[in-house]
C-alpha cells in the first residue's frame, strides 16, 4: 500500500475512531492514533483483508485505532 494512502486511510480511521469512541483529541494525535491503529488492525487482521480486499483495511484500520485509544485511555493518560 502506498505510503500517501495508508496516511489517508490512517487519518480516516483515527477521525472515525476518535468519534467512535468520544474522545476529543487534537489533529496530530488523531492523525497518529488512526496511523498506528491501521497498523495494528492490518496485522491482526490479514486474513480478513485477503477475503475482503480493501474495505477490510479500512475495518482493521478503525479497530487498530479503537484498540490504540482504548490502550491509551487506561494507561497512558493519568
Amino acid at each position: 500500500m502506498p505510503i500517501i494512502t495508508f496516511l489517508i486511510i490512517g487519518t480516516a480511521a483515527g477521525y472515525l475512531a476518535t468519534r467512535l469512541m468520544k474522545v476529543n483529541t487534537d489533529i496530530p494525535t488523531t492523525i497518529a492514533l488512526g496511523v498506528f491503529g491501521a497498523l495494528i488492525g492490518g496485522f491482526l487482521l490479514r486474513f480478513l483483508i485477503s477475503i475482503m480486499g480493501m474495505m477490510a483495511g479500512f475495518v482493521g484500520a478503525v479497530l487498530g485505532a479503537m484498540a490504540l485509544i482504548w490502550v491509551w485511555q487506561t494507561w497512558g493518560r493519568r
